[in-house]
């Protein structure tokens, strides 16, 4: 006998109890055979068992898919959850190679900055020093050509003093 047996067993039992003749002068009392009766419960007793053991399968089963399914569940949100962590974790090395990498810029660009600026200061320095020099040397060679001019003016006025000086000799003789 299957579930339906039982159940095939209880509404039996049922009709029996419903159609059995009243008790005299009793409206909720009947008469019934007892020996039917009591064959009825033995065969649904002896299904029982079956029946309960079928069920208690059935639970256990159910309780065994949804304890594999919360596992299930349970596994695919910790991977989700370390996804998410990967994730972020990969965004917080980007975020940090980023700001790195505009730190690295900033501070080469100051260095080029300060760079330029020492160049230019050395430059200018430099092309001073070469203007007073090239000032010096010219201060030197104006002051060379005015001794220059001031002792050929000597040696020409003491040549022609002594010509002068000859020719006039060469008069007087």
């Amino acid at each position: 006998m299957n579930n339906n047996d039982v159940l095939h067993l209880l509404d039996m039992l049922y009709e029996t109890v419903d159609e059995a003749k009243s008790a005299a002068f009793s409206s909720d009392k009947c008469i019934i055979s007892r020996n039917e009766v009591l064959d009825m419960l033995g065969e649904i007793r002896a299904q029982l068992p079956a029946e309960l053991k079928k069920a208690q399968d059935l639970i256990r089963a159910r309780d065994e898919y949804v304890e594999a399914a919360k596992r299930e569940a349970d596994n695919i949100r910790r991977k989700a959850d370390l996804d998410a962590k990967t994730i972020v974790s990969e965004s917080r090395i980007t975020q940090a190679a980023r700001e790195k990498g505009h730190e690295i810029v900033r501070r080469a660009e100051e260095r080029a900055h300060t760079m330029l600026q020492v160049t230019n200061e050395y430059t200018e320095d430099a092309l001073r020093r070469t203007e007073e020099a090239i000032q010096m040397a010219l201060q030197e060679m104006q002051d060379a050509r005015s001794k220059y001019r001031a002792a050929s003016n000597e040696r020409m006025q003491e040549a022609r003093r002594k010509m002068e000086e000859e020719e006039q000799k060469q008069q007087q003789k």
